[in-house]
This record gives C-alpha cells, sequence and structure tokens, in this order.
C-alpha cells in the first residue's frame, strides 16, 4: 500500500500590514508545488482556519507574514486542529517574532547582538537616557513587526525625540545603528546554505528597497572571504538552534568590522522566486520548484508518520 500523498494546502494574505506580499508568496509557491503535490490555495481573510481545511487530507504551508501569521498565532490554531504544517512551531514563531527574545536566545548560544533599549509605548525612555547609552546614531523599530514596517533611522537627539513623540502602542526596540554589509542566509533542516549580500541604493533596506524593483542589489552567493562566509553560516545554524526552530527559517545579519550580528529570524520569509530564501538555496543548486518540496518535505513525513498510527 503507497503512503497518503496529503494535498499542500498554501496559506496566503492575512490580516497583517504585508497582506499584498503574502499573496504573491503564496501564488509563487502554490504554482511551484504543484508540480510535486496536488495543491489548493487558501486566501486567508480573518484570524481563523479557513473553511474547507481537512487535517485527515492537508498539509499547510504557510506564506502568511507579520502578525498572526507568523508570531504564532495562525500554529496554534492549527495545532488545536490537529492540523500537520510545515516551518516553525507555535513557540519558536512567537519567540523569533519577539527581536528582544530572539536575540537573547541566539547570544546564549555566542551568536553576536547588539545593544538594544526595549520600552513599551506607555513607558518610553527620554531621548536622553536613550543616547547616554547608546550614543545618537540610531535605529528604531518595532519589536514584533517585519518587511522592516515602523523602520526610522535616526541621526541625532532631537530626531530621537520626535520618534519618540510619535509612537503610541506597541513594543519597540532601539540599537545602535551598526555600519556594514547586509547579509541573509537560507537555513534549511538546521544547515545554512548560500550567503546573500543586499546593497539597497538608497543605503537603507527598508520597506520601499525591499519591495520597489530595482531599488536594491542583491549578490548570490556574497563576495566574501571563506571564513566570513563560514563564520556567518555557524552563526545562523546556532541561532536556528537556540530559538527553537523547526525544517527552515531564514536568518539575517549585519557583517561590520567586529563581525557578523544578527538582525532577526524569519520564520515565514517571502516565497516568490526573486526572494532572499530561494536567492539563498539558488547559491547551492537548488531551484525553486526544489526548494519549495524540500521546505513541505518533513510535514509531509509528520503527516505519514501520524496517518500510519493505529
Amino acid at each position: 500500500m503507497s503512503e497518503p500523498l496529503p494535498i499542500i494546502a498554501v496559506f496566503a494574505g492575512g490580516t497583517s500590514a504585508e497582506r499584498e506580499v503574502s499573496l504573491g508568496s503564496g501564488k509563487a509557491s502554490a504554482l511551484a508545488l504543484a508540480r510535486s503535490f496536488p495543491t489548493r490555495m487558501f486566501e486567508i481573510n480573518a484570524e481563523a482556519l479557513p473553511d474547507g481545511l481537512d487535517a485527515k487530507k492537508h498539509v499547510v504551508f504557510s506564506t502568511l507574514h507579520g502578525t498572526f501569521g507568523e508570531d504564532g498565532g495562525m500554529q496554534r490554531l492549527l495545532d488545536a486542529a490537529g492540523v500537520t504544517y510545515a516551518g516553525c512551531d507555535a513557540a519558536s514563531s512567537a519567540l523569533t517574532m519577539d527581536k528582544t527574545r530572539t536575540k537573547q536566545a541566539a547570544a546564549s548560544r555566542g551568536v553576536r547582538v547588539a545593544d538594544a533599549v526595549v520600552f513599551s509605548a506607555e513607558k518610553k525612555p527620554t531621548a536622553g537616557e536613550v543616547v547616554a547609552r547608546l550614543g545618537e546614531s540610531l535605529v528604531v523599530k518595532p519589536n514584533n513587526e517585519g518587511s522592516s514596517v515602523g523602520l526610522a533611522l535616526i541621526a541625532n537627539r532631537a530626531e530621537l525625540a520626535a520618534k519618540l513623540a510619535e509612537i503610541t502602542r506597541g513594543s519597540w526596540l532601539i540599537e545602535p545603528r551598526l555600519v556594514g554589509r547586509e547579509l541573509s542566509v537560507g537555513v534549511l533542516g538546521g544547515k545554512a546554505m548560500g550567503v546573500v549580500e543586499i546593497r539597497p541604493k538608497s543605503g537603507v533596506y527598508d520597506f520601499t528597497s525591499k519591495y520597489t524593483k530595482g531599488a536594491t542589489e542583491y549578490f548570490a552567493p556574497a563576495p566574501l572571504e571563506p571564513a566570513q562566509t563560514s563564520e556567518v553560516q555557524r552563526a545562523a545554524e546556532a541561532a536556528f538552534a537556540a530559538c527553537g526552530c523547526r525544517d527552515y527559517a531564514r536568518v539575517d545579519f549585519i557583517l561590520t568590522k567586529a563581525g557578523a550580528f544578527l538582525l532577526e529570524i524569519n520564520t515565514l520569509p517571502g516565497m516568490k522566486e526573486t526572494s532572499l530564501l530561494p536567492m539563498s538555496a539558488r547559491c547551492g543548486g537548488l531551484d525553486f520548484t526544489g526548494l519549495v518540496r524540500e521546505l513541505v518535505m518533513p510535514a509531509v513525513q509528520r503527516f505519514r508518520s501520524a496517518a500510519a498510527l493505529p
């Protein structure tokens, strides 16, 4: 008797600020997965499981980004419904969506992280307090959003005071602005793939640079010394393991003269053919169709193992 072949349920859309990005990822992934599996795309429009999802038939491949999709919310619903899904579980998804907890976990495994001031909108520090600790050249960003939503670069105390005055809700992070080369590396099954260098023409890899055609140059593989490549790959694997990640993720760094500093871990990264995770995979000869098959296969195995139980 042949093993059961599940239908891959691709989730796309969602309720976060990154909905349109997710829809693009979902369509590209569904087309590629359909070359290897029966596939159905579900457009997610609410913080709930979609109608028609069946734990006995479906394995979910989510391309939801941001709040609810990437922060463990959807994963908890899938777990409760007994639905098998690819990627990180609810606990590691929630942890990695919190940049502060991610850095704490990674630092415990020897990964370099920048110093930071973390605060809620209700308990904001003064600009003077922050500058005394971190200096005037700073980055301010939400503690738990993706795609550089809300990112601000600060050059002096006055700019910081103005930015702090604008913040009315949420959890935020202020870090020194590290000067160096932006790098991204995919991790598949705990092993780092190729390192990609990101060179935004504006000098800042913000939302506009990420999603405007021609605004950023990408080098895959990154033109690094072999020792630098190895350092970044080891750090990516260590961060992935420290945060309890499963199946795959994308890990971002900035390479300074002092070494590679962790920026964040993306557990559900962009999944168009031109996205960073596919670029990282192509460095090792894995094309987009092969990559999405590899991303979903551990979940297919979990589905088959559960189906074989009496």
